[in-house]
């Protein structure tokens, strides 16, 4: 977004930096900055055979080319700051951008890998020495100085090439605020909620996984802030107010003071609701409303106790392939999953297998995934499961084993066809008998299996889904995208983002209505369950059971029992005729402010 103003704290200090992003994930973090630079370090190298040249150099053009699509998006970003701070930095982006079209670094690489049959990451480093050493012998200083800006292009292409997360967040001081370019699931899935005190970064879309995830933890976030990474220096202090979108660097006391305040009248209302905890979720009229939690991490689960919730609506599987350079087997991931399972204590866990692909990459996987023009429309979740059986018959060996310890249900992500749904419930029961026949106890009856309604193909052919599943959960977050073709992890375009938009509202109500057909439960576990704004419309729909990240269930419950299910009703009825989504917004924002 914007740097909102600069202004001297006092004198003989450094000047107060504020910036506005994307607030992602509420709450105040006030703490030192921990600044990741990911450098050029434990480079691979290797030879290589004749035959595999060909393939490593496309493998570094693709490295490339995402490096590139990376840059193009901070170029975009840059335009928004104000005055001479983009016209510098987007002078200095264009600059990068230079060098990864066929540039002498660029052709040194490829001529390299191709003449001594080596890796490309290893080759990067000998064009990168190669290079140095010529600028060194320049005697313009300003040109000689330039080198930094070829190292920096370097940089980025190896860190592409290896697809290695950051992972040096033990060390951190206590409440450090994580900056960054760019911070991914996997990264986020690296922090220790009782160290790191909130996080921000120069890209990220508010219903992008990382935010997901952010707001899971419950770790005050912004993203989409371009100039962040370039004014913030480790162990500067940073505010994060990830309620407004605002980050301040080198705030003054006055600054600090403020923002104290206000993080306590934040904690003292989160304490008034946590009391809310053993307090069934009933409506005015008296209709029960069940609460679930979707879990991120195993570390949540204490989390979700807190919380109050009766049991886990949406477990995401994807933690267990983060971080790692080999996908788990059946074993590890079985005593992870009985572990939750007992954690929850007779209340009912749904385990999504995995679903990766989209911004949820998991690098352990990277022999079974080639880069996509379009990773959310191409090989993930359900699709890649079915094509590589061993992971998903480890997943399912898994589950059915955890099952014994605990009600435990099945769901697939990214569901299209009825003939998906088959497939995995014969595979289901191939491993049930292979468990059965070594005396492996699993329930009986096998684990129900639900659907992800997250596509629009899917909200569509819900009657025909409806008849092979066990229950359906409505992902809006990936419907909503889907339906408006919007990349939701995309700050250039998350203005867009509207799941109130008529043509996905109409999509939610049409599976609710199909699964309430059927006969089957249906539940919600995308980020509107949270939200206590869509509270009234989605129980309106007919909601009954909602999931959400652990810090979102005490204010919804709130809603819910200031809430007449009768009234919400009528005022869903009517939200569904209209054809505009802001009169949608102000109908919604009247009744609650109404109600």
């Amino acid at each position: 977004m914007v740097e909102l103003r600069e202004e001297e704290t006092e004198a003989g200090e450094a000047f107060e930096h504020r910036f506005e992003g994307l607030g992602v994930s509420s709450g105040i973090a006030i703490g030192p900055a921990h600044v990741i630079e990911r450098g050029l370090i434990d480079l691979p190298e290797y030879g290589l055979a004749e035959h595999e040249v060909a393939g490593e150099v496309e493998r570094f053009e693709e490295a490339v080319a995402v490096s590139t699509k990376q840059l193009r998006k901070l170029r975009s970003k840059a335009s928004d700051l104000p005055g001479a701070a983009a016209e510098e930095l987007s002078y200095l982006l264009d600059a990068h951008l230079q060098m990864l079209k066929g540039s002498r670094l660029v052709r040194g690489v490829a001529e390299r890998i191709r003449r001594q049959h080596i890796n490309a990451e290893a080759a990067v480093q000998g064009a990168l020495v190669e290079i140095g050493q010529a600028f060194a012998e320049v005697s313009d200083r300003y040109l000689a100085s330039r080198i930094d800006d070829v190292r920096e292009v370097g940089t980025r292409i190896v860190r592409n090439l290896s697809k290695v997360p950051y992972q040096a967040f033990s060390s951190l001081p206590q409440g450090a605020i994580i900056i960054a370019e760019e911070i991914t699931p996997a990264d986020t899935a690296l922090m220790d909620p009782t160290k790191v005190g909130g996080f921000a970064s120069a890209l990220g879309g508010a219903e992008g996984h990382t935010a997901i995830m952010a707001r899971s933890l419950g770790l005050p976030a912004v993203l989409g802030v371009p100039s962040l990474v370039t004014t913030a220096k480790p162990g500067d202090l940073i505010i994060v107010d990830g309620t407004r979108g605002h980050v301040v660097v080198h705030p003054s006391r006055e600054t600090v003071g403020r923002y104290q305040r206000r993080r306590e009248a934040l904690l003292r209302r989160q304490r008034q609701l946590d009391r809310l905890r053993g307090i069934a979720a009933i409506t005015r009229d008296g209709e029960r409303i069940g609460l679930q939690c979707n879990l991120e991490l195993p570390s949540e689960l204490v989390l979700a106790h807190a919380a109050g919730a009766e049991g886990i609506g949406l477990l995401r599987s994807e933690f267990m392939y983060m971080n790692r350079d080999q996908p788990p087997g059946e074993e590890e991931q079985y005593r992870v999953l009985r572990t939750i399972v007992e954690g929850m204590g007779g209340h009912p866990v749904t385990v999504r297998t995995l679903d990766v692909g989209s911004d949820k990459l998991a690098y352990s996987l990277g022999e079974h995934l080639s880069p996509s023009v379009n990773p959310a429309l191409g090989l993930r979740a359900i699709r890649l499961s079915l094509k590589v059986r061993p992971l998903l018959e480890a997943q399912i060996g898994a589950m059915l084993r955890a099952s014994a310890h605990g009600p435990v249900r099945i769901l697939l992500p990214m569901i299209t066809t009825v003939g998906e749904v088959k497939a995995v419930r014969e595979l289901i029961l191939r491993v049930a008998r292979r468990l059965s026949r070594s005396r492996v106890a699993i329930s009986d009856p096998l684990p129900p299996v639900g659907v992800m309604i997250e596509t629009p193909g899917a909200a569509l052919a819900a009657d025909a889904l409806a008849q092979t599943a066990d229950f359906f959960s409505l992902g809006t977050n990936d419907l909503t995208m889907y339906t408006l073709a919007i990349d939701r992890g995309d700050e250039q375009v998350a203005h867009l983002y509207d799941p109130l938009h008529p043509a996905v509202l109409r999509l939610v109500q049409f599976a609710i209505a199909a699964a309430r057909r059927a006969h089957i439960p249906v539940n919600l576990c995308g980020e509107m369950a949270g939200n206590p704004r869509f509270t009234a419309l989605l129980l309106g729909l007919g909601l009954r059971d909602l999931s959400m990240a652990s810090p979102s269930l005490p204010r919804v419950k709130q809603r819910i029992l200031d809430l007449d299910l009768g009234e919400a009703s009528r005022r869903a009825e009517q939200i569904m005729l209209q054809s505009d989504s802001g009169v949608i917004a102000a109908l919604i924002d009247d009744f609650n402010a109404l109600d």
